[in-house]
């Protein structure tokens, strides 16, 4: 009774976010979004809930960004069959892969001929609703890491915590920041 646990379909994007001094040794320049920093790629189900996870320099296309986050996830997701994507990832070649890796129907979701400045996209607002609850945890503002690891470890945190608070009832969610508190004893331990 009610929907699978395992989704059948998703959403895939990607947010440019800037670095600092010490994570730019990995990071590039997105031309599109004038970012200098990394790119998160992030693949998503119905709920907004994040099934992959892949950080690059922000100078990396999305369609080569695509196969890093989709490369490999198959056996981890077998009732996946269709993938919603923005016009990034249109092209031929990313569809044919999309089949050939997982079987997977990739659809691209275009924008209404003729319509300028923001509207939601049908399919596409879970992915975009995602970065928003993300943008809600101060750590991840910006990218401070060094390594992209740390940086896919910090969202998928970020997640566990959204859904933890949710889980216990907290509908306005925990504190946003990463900070450990403390109990009395712990700070005389510590010393």
């Amino acid at each position: 009774m009610g929907k699978n646990a395992e989704p059948s379909a998703a959403i895939m994007d990607s947010q440019s976010v800037k670095t600092v001094e010490e994570s730019s040794c990995i990071s590039g320049f997105d031309a599109h979004k004038h970012v200098k920093g990394r790119k998160r790629h992030v693949l998503v189900d119905t709920l907004g809930l994040p099934l992959s996870v892949y950080v690059t320099p922000a100078d990396v296309h999305d369609t080569r960004g695509a196969r890093c986050l989709l490369a490999g996830l198959a056996p981890l997701v077998p009732r996946l069959t269709k993938i919603w994507a923005d016009g990034a990832y249109r092209g031929q070649e990313l569809s044919d892969w999309c089949t050939a890796e997982g079987g997977w129907d990739l659809e691209v979701v275009e924008r209404e001929p003729g319509v300028r400045g923001f509207s939601v996209q049908p399919k596409r607002w879970m992915v975009e609703r995602t970065f928003g609850w993300l943008s809600r945890n101060r750590r991840l503002s910006k990218d401070y890491e060094r390594k992209v690891q740390t940086s896919e470890m910090l969202i998928e945190v970020a997640m566990i915590r959204l859904l933890l608070a949710r889980l216990g009832g907290n509908r306005h969610e925990i504190s946003t920041d990463f900070k450990v508190k403390l109990t009395k004893s712990a700070r005389i331990e510590q010393y």
